[in-house]
């Protein structure tokens, strides 16, 4: 029995919610899963999970069986990772996660470019706007927009994202161009879903504060359905400066209300402190600060490899 093997199956399952989404995740089939988890218990003489036609919750014995193999599985990684500290030469996997609409408009080229040099490296970028978990989901390295919570990890500042409000010609030109927040009221605005919630940037207007109107004309969950709709002159926008750049660039789209924009969120590439010395983190993070990163910035550097 692979007992590692087994208990990396098990950690799959706690940190995915279900037999399925881990064999998802792992490559493998649910019936595969179960087997791991009935050897595992097998062996142990103990049930892990306490399991029910609609989840699998992890029994007493199981919860303290769970972080006790997270942390031999870490030990695990670690040891591996000591072998691959002693190679000159970047290699292996390195896992990496961004927010969606920067990570796939910024961090994706980036990516591309660093295989590019580094031709024994291999890259899986997950994109996704929830906050990940380095050490227990098996990331190297995250690029993470606004404050960084955990003060474990280094975190190199990138660029600030960016907003910018902005419409095609044609609608600016049947609509008017508004030139204060509040005339936003006035016109036909689209709007990410998430905003409906009240959760969004605030516009300034001198003293005054404003919220994207909350009766949108389109609503759409992705920047990118609402900047489609907007380059068809449906309505104004507001959206990062990374999604729109190249529209604003050849015109198709046009900044207003400058002025009016909320202030910039903080970016950073974070990483724990123990693994900054693997190659390709190293050379990985060379490369991102190298091109997005803010002058001055010395705190942190991943040494040479």
């Amino acid at each position: 029995m692979d007992k590692l093997r087994n208990m990396e199956v098990m950690a799959a399952v706690v940190e995915a919610g279900s037999f399925a989404a881990a064999a998802r995740q792992l490559g493998i089939s649910a019936v595969m899963v179960g087997k791991h988890i009935q050897q595992l218990e097998g062996h142990l003489g103990a049930r892990l999970f306490q399991r029910s036609t609609r989840q699998n919750s992890l029994t007493e014995v199981g919860a303290a069986f769970y972080e006790d193999s997270k942390r031999v599985l870490e030990q695990v990684r670690w040891a591996e990772s000591a072998v691959e500290r002693s190679r000159a030469v970047p290699q292996g996997l390195l896992r990496v996660s961004a927010p969606f609409t920067l990570g796939n408009h910024v961090i994706a080229p980036l990516v591309a470019d660093f295989l590019q040099r580094h031709e024994q490296v291999r890259v899986d970028l997950q994109l996704t706007d929830s906050v990940v978990d380095l050490a227990g989901e098996g990331f190297d390295v995250a690029v993470r927009i606004g404050k960084v919570s955990d003060e474990g990890l280094v975190a190199r500042p990138l660029r600030p994202y960016r907003m910018v409000i902005a419409a095609a010609p044609a609608y600016l030109r049947r609509h008017g161009t508004p030139e204060r927040a509040a005339d936003l009221a006035r016109h036909q605005c689209l709007s990410h879903s998430v905003w409906q919630r009240r959760v969004e940037w605030t516009l300034r207007d001198g003293n005054e504060e404003f919220f994207w109107p909350e009766h949108a004309r389109l609503t759409c969950n992705q920047g990118d359905g609402l900047r489609q709709a907007a380059l068809r002159g449906l309505g104004l926008i507001m959206q990062p400066e990374v999604l729109l750049a190249d529209d604003l660039a050849s015109g198709a789209l046009v900044a207003v209300m400058a002025h009016c924009l909320p202030a910039a969120r903080a970016v950073q590439l974070v990483y724990a402190p123990d693994r900054r010395q693997l190659p390709k983190l190293a050379r990985f993070v060379e490369h991102v600060v190298g091109v997005l990163g803010i002058a001055g910035d010395a705190k942190g550097a991943a040494p040479q490899a």
